[in-house]
């Protein structure tokens, strides 16, 4: 069965590039609504944006979504893996401004207020995205590919100069809980260089060592270090979990992503739905609703920094 929030559930921060601050509220949507984002700041008629794979506009630095009006937000990448990984199928998102809040750069306090909210069974099935044939895309070195599977995979590689990044290798099965206890509280990272060419640029002006890893070489310059020693690798898996929410449904199939980000992720479902004869829709049943992500979410597999 399709799903939505319980109740009301609120957040608010500043947003990492504007700096500016930002409300988020996350409303209970009927069956079949799916994840809209809506901007309380501009006139109605323009305000709502479906959180659509065809509705991204490329970015190397976060995933923005923008409607036919123009009308914009971005960041949305940590607050889409969080519904994803939580096993919410549709919500209203109100956002005051132009950017989702960075909040302490994870999506942990996004979960931590959706289990807080429950979860609201909807009397509608689910129906999820298979993949039925290989799809790839290479974008420079950076690679993302999508394979067949019973339940949704993720391997992610990464490969930075940075020793205190260096290269790091994850697979995880996303079923039953993975997502909240192995990636959801795993920070954006960036090397302090990277910080400064931003800022240069107008950008990052939200971000802090509170809200970020921020790497220089060996050293890691946020206090407390790493919440897991392969955190980097970490968040990559969870931005492409929240990436790969924007194709409209949960997915069956295997993703891995060698050095690749947003861009290459949401070029890799425009492959995808190029082709029909690489998905399909598959109902759901009892079997395969015990491979989806979410599904036996249990408020102890929330890790203790939310």
């Amino acid at each position: 069965m399709q799903t939505t929030v319980d109740s009301i559930v609120a957040f608010e921060g500043k947003g990492l590039h504007l700096g500016e601050p930002v409300s988020v509220v996350v409303r209970p949507a009927p069956a079949d609504y799916g994840i809209v984002f809506r901007r309380t700041d501009v006139d109605m008629a323009n305000a709502d944006i479906p959180a659509l794979w065809n509705n991204v506009i490329v970015s190397p630095l976060n995933t923005r979504i923008q409607n036919a009006a123009g009308t914009s937000v971005s960041t949305i990448e940590h607050i889409m893996a969080a519904l994803a990984g939580c096993g919410l199928h549709n919500a209203l998102i109100e956002v005051s401004g132009p950017e989702v809040p960075i909040l302490d750069g994870s999506a942990a306090e996004f979960v931590e207020g959706f289990l807080r909210a429950g979860v609201r069974t909807l009397s509608a099935p689910l129906r999820v995205i298979e993949i039925l044939k290989p799809v790839t895309v290479k974008v420079g070195d950076a690679v993302a590919r999508l394979d067949p599977s019973d339940t949704l995979h993720i391997r992610f590689e990464i490969d930075f100069a940075d020793r205190a990044i260096g290269h790091q290798t994850k697979t995880l099965n996303m079923a039953n809980g993975a997502f909240v206890r192995e990636l959801c509280d795993s920070r954006t990272f960036c090397r302090s260089s990277d910080v400064d060419a931003m800022r240069a640029q107008g950008l990052a002006l939200g971000g802090t060592l509170e809200n970020a890893v921020v790497v220089d070489g060996a050293d890691v310059l946020s206090p407390g270090g790493l919440r897991h020693s392969d955190e980097a690798v970490r968040h990559k898996m969870l931005d492409a979990l929240g990436d790969l929410y924007t194709a409209g449904a949960p997915i069956l199939g295997r993703y891995t992503g060698s050095k690749a980000g947003h861009a290459v992720t949401n070029a890799l479902l425009c492959a995808l739905f190029e082709d029909p004869d690489a998905w399909g829709w598959a109902d759901v049943d009892a079997r395969t609703a015990a491979r989806l992500p979410g599904v036996g979410l249990r408020w102890s597999d929330l890790p203790d920094v939310a």
